[in-house]
């Protein structure tokens, strides 16, 4: 069998390009005692994965020169030495932009997926994955959510914010603000969504006199993706013992080497807020019942899911260039053929 995937050619300097990465075929290797062949269906498109790209210190290791592209992957058992694990199964992975993967479970992440027959397969890598894992643990846990905060997300149409601003408003937050990139977006989180405001920050004036607009009495709850000047001009506005979850950075993202140097970092300390960074697969007690309470919600429709899907392989890094270029809505996904399903078309039970 031969296996095609996508490596990393050169580094990026700022927003990635074509050029940086690589097709290539090489044969899949025979399989030993423990280990398991997933034949790779749903890609996961996230941003964290540019920082691998930089030779840069981070909480994953970078990505060499020729080294294949890291991402969670829903793939399909096709062959397995391991006895927890049996042809058909489903399950997800952190591995890569590739057709085929051999998992050691135990060494690699590696999680059996129920699929249900009622949801889309591609829901498991995005509302239901772990994306939507991560809004949900990140305000539950991380960010002690309480009924009657009031809640600014960042890049709300996203794929973990837009998850997160709806688990807000569907635990009884009082307000869901959240940030965007355009006009469009920003329709999206109220109009689709449900938030009760949005901030296009590339169109205001001020930004942090966006925020006194919409928050006169403070931000009980941030919940961050992104960093950079937003997170800037939320600290002097969070009330006193405020909780900042953080996520991601992506406003560092496409130049680590030369990251926004934020100025009131001191209000963490005057406010007393509570800033956690968080790794979502870390929240080991929380994780069922993230799964159970968004698979509940998208399948009634009371939280909706917002997917962008690429079909191949082959349209991989076009779909990764788009995420970190700040065009994309929702989670961003691959598709490796046609038979996937999507939420395009799909009704929410009732």
């Amino acid at each position: 069998m031969i296996n095609r995937r996508i490596v990393l050619a050169s580094r990026p300097t700022g927003i990635p390009v074509p050029e940086n990465f690589r097709f290539e075929e090489v044969p899949v290797p025979e399989l030993q005692e423990g280990e398991v062949l997933l034949e790779n269906r749903v890609f996961a498109i996230d941003p964290a994965v540019r920082g691998m790209l930089d030779d840069v210190k981070s909480y994953m290791p970078p990505v060499q020169i020729g080294g294949l592209i890291p991402a969670m992957v829903l793939g399909r058992v096709v062959a397995s030495r391991h006895p927890d694990f049996r042809e058909g199964d489903y399950g997800r992975a952190f591995n890569g932009w590739e057709h085929y993967s051999v998992i050691t479970p135990g060494n690699i992440a590696f999680e059996n997926v129920n699929v249900a027959n009622d949801l889309p397969l591609t829901s498991y890598m995005g509302a239901i994955g772990w994306s939507g894992i991560t809004a949900y643990v990140g305000l539950k846990k991380y960010g002690e959510f309480r009924e009657g905060d009031e809640v600014l997300v960042s890049a709300a149409a996203g794929a973990v914010g837009s998850v997160a601003g709806q688990i807000a408003r569907l635990s009884g937050a009082a307000k869901v603000i959240g940030t965007v990139g355009s006009d469009d977006k920003a329709r999206i989180v109220t109009d689709l969504l449900g938030f009760d405001g949005a901030i296009n920050y590339r169109s205001a004036p001020d930004l942090g006199a966006a925020m006194d607009e919409h928050f006169p009495e403070g931000i009980d709850l941030y919940f961050d993706n992104v960093g950079g000047i937003t997170l800037d001009m939320a600290l002097p506005r969070m009330k006193a013992f405020g909780r900042i979850p953080v996520c991601g950075m992506i406003a560092n993202y496409n130049h680590q080497t030369d990251p926004y140097k934020l100025s009131n970092i001191w209000q963490v300390l005057v406010n007393r807020i509570t800033m956690r960074g968080f790794l979502a697969y870390e929240a080991t007690d929380m994780i069922h019942e993230a799964e159970q309470a968004l698979a509940d919600w998208v399948r009634t429709g009371k939280l909706v899911a917002t997917e962008n899907v690429s079909t191949g392989l082959e349209s991989t890094p076009a779909a990764f260039i788009r995420l970190m270029s700040g065009e994309t809505t929702g989670k961003t996904l691959v598709r490796l053929d046609e038979s996937v399903s999507t939420l395009e078309g799909w009704t929410p039970a009732g």
